[in-house]
């Protein structure tokens, strides 16, 4: 079984798949994660280098490879992957998806304290956040829906999260 995850940055993803990857005993793989070892480069350096037709390219391919296993994984996907081709028809047919779903208020707390590692929100002032962040999921929000089912992760502990996960997957 492969579970993806899937939501805006900051809705929690990378923390939730590996709580929920050592409770399972899955393999965790972050996409991003994994096309940056493949390519040698970070996400931040092939858009820069590449562009980002050329990092959907990739995204895409790598997505397919491991969709197409047959091992217990827990997939983290970049909260853009959903948006392009028709990979969220994909995700949906190969895996379990599941929505990390968090307000607009809660990922500009949780952004706000990162955007340094953000390459997207990195030259955005404090103030233009909220909007910034309401305009990007409304727009992505389309494709996140689309999920199996999703899983509200504002002010929730990520051990609650993961067992709603589990629940839901196994009833």
């Amino acid at each position: 079984m492969i579970i993806s995850l899937v939501g805006y940055m900051g809705s929690g993803k990378s923390h939730v798949s590996k709580i929920l990857s050592e409770k399972l005993n899955f393999k965790l793989i972050d996409l991003d994660k994994e096309i940056s070892k493949r390519n040698k480069l970070t996400i931040p350096e092939i858009f820069e280098k590449k562009g980002e037709i050329y990092f959907r390219k990739l995204e895409r391919e790598t997505l397919e490879e491991i969709l197409a296993t047959q091992e217990n994984i827990i997939l983290s996907l970049g909260g853009g992957t959903p948006v392009y081709y028709n990979n969220m028809e994909i995700i949906n047919l190969s895996s379990k998806s599941v929505f990390l779903k968090a307000s607009v208020a809660s990922l500009t707390e949780r952004l706000s304290k990162q955007k340094e590692k953000r390459p997207l929100i990195a030259n955005i002032s404090d103030e233009n956040l909220p909007e910034f962040i309401a305009k990007h999921l409304f727009e992505r929000n389309e494709f996140y829906n689309k999920a199996q089912f999703g899983v509200n992760t504002d002010s929730r502990d990520p051990e609650d999260i993961v067992n709603e996960i589990i629940e839901k997957l196994y009833l």
